[in-house]
């Protein structure tokens, strides 16, 4: 079993490359974010529903959306604070 040498130079190209690659993830993460405004397929992608749920949620009142024309838009905000208010901390 041969015997590697990491040296200092070594720990601070992986430190590098490693910062780069969670910049990438986080980025690719934040796609939603970057739109303010999502339409039903995308908020249906986002909340992992069907659209009978996401029409339940219009109804009721959980979710506010906007229509124009017949294409109804949600505020990608507003979602965040719907699923933020209905968070449940369970004390075990």
């Amino acid at each position: 079993m041969a015997a590697t040498i990491i040296t200092t130079e070594d720990l601070r190209e992986f430190k590098m490359e490693l910062l780069d690659d969670i910049k990438q993830l986080l980025n690719n993460q934040s796609g939603h974010a970057s739109k303010k405004w999502l339409k039903s397929p995308e908020v249906r992608d986002l909340l992992g529903i069907s659209p009978g749920t996401l029409q339940n949620l219009r109804i009721n009142g959980t979710l506010p959306y906007t229509k124009v024309g017949g294409v109804l838009y949600y505020d990608y905000q507003e979602i965040m604070q719907v699923l933020e208010k209905n968070r449940i901390h369970n004390k075990f």
